[in-house]
């Protein structure tokens, strides 16, 4: 019975009948230095651009967040920002490409 449910469920969404898939965790933690995102001449997506760069930087395939929810074409994005209360910035990202 379970089954059937989850199988309506689905026929629901690919019918878009009920827009299910329409919010969810569309949001990867980090957009920044993936295969997806590199544009340099050598194919080193990790060295391509620094930190600073990054942060403001707009991305053509996807956004990042902590903890992050967007529709599903990424065009509304929610997400976690923390300050410490020091930097002249907010953290938007747990880490940088080496975790460092």
């Amino acid at each position: 019975m379970k089954d059937a449910a989850e199988k309506k469920r689905l026929d629901e969404a690919r019918e878009e009948k009920i827009p299910w898939k329409k919010w969810g965790p569309y949001l990867s933690e980090r957009q920044w230095g993936t295969v997806r995102e590199d544009y340099s001449e050598n194919g080193d997506a990790w060295n391509f651009f620094t930190h600073d760069h990054a942060r403001s930087r707009a991305y053509r395939w996807g956004e990042d967040g902590l903890g992050g929810i967007s529709d599903e074409k990424q065009r509304l994005c929610f997400a976690l920002a923390l300050w410490n209360g020091k930097d002249a910035i907010l953290k938007e990202r747990l880490f940088g490409l080496t975790n460092s």
